[in-house]
């Protein structure tokens, strides 16, 4: 059985299009200290994990757009996107894992994760990654 990596650090994003308008994105990151890791006398200040979820949602939510307009699906103005990108630790090497966290609401389940996988095949981050890291999907349309 394969060994989980130990997790190092985690950046977390939680990206929405602003007033329902692609190409306006508000994210927000996650506090810059690790649990049970706190850097004294340092300004806040992101991550470098943070800032790839960071742009990596930015541009991953801009993708599930241009999916759901090839698709001709009209997203919910309450569509989000929360990623996880960890740094872990596996045996010597150090690599990355994603968990993406999708909310479609109202959109039905296999139309939502068609979109979502469209995005993955249109976003350049992801295609970057795929087969590097390590990238978990969860679809929510409730």
């Amino acid at each position: 059985m394969k060994e989980s990596p130990k997790i190092l650090f985690t950046g977390k994003t939680h990206t929405v299009v602003k007033g329902g308008e692609h190409g306006n994105v508000d994210l927000n990151l996650s506090s810059p200290n690790a649990p049970g890791r706190v850097i004294a006398d340092v300004e806040p200040h992101p991550l470098a994990e943070q800032l790839f979820a960071g742009a990596w949602s930015a541009c991953y939510i801009t993708a599930l757009g241009i999916a759901a307009s090839k698709k001709k699906v009209k997203l919910p103005d309450d569509l989000s996107v929360d990623i996880q990108v960890d740094v872990a630790q596996s045996g010597a090497a150090w690599v990355l894992q994603a968990k993406f966290d999708i909310r479609m609401p109202g959109v039905p389940q296999d139309v939502a994760e068609k979109i979502a996988q469209i995005g993955h095949e249109t976003c350049p981050y992801s295609k970057a990654v795929h087969g590097n890291v390590d990238v978990a999907v969860n679809v929510v349309t409730s």
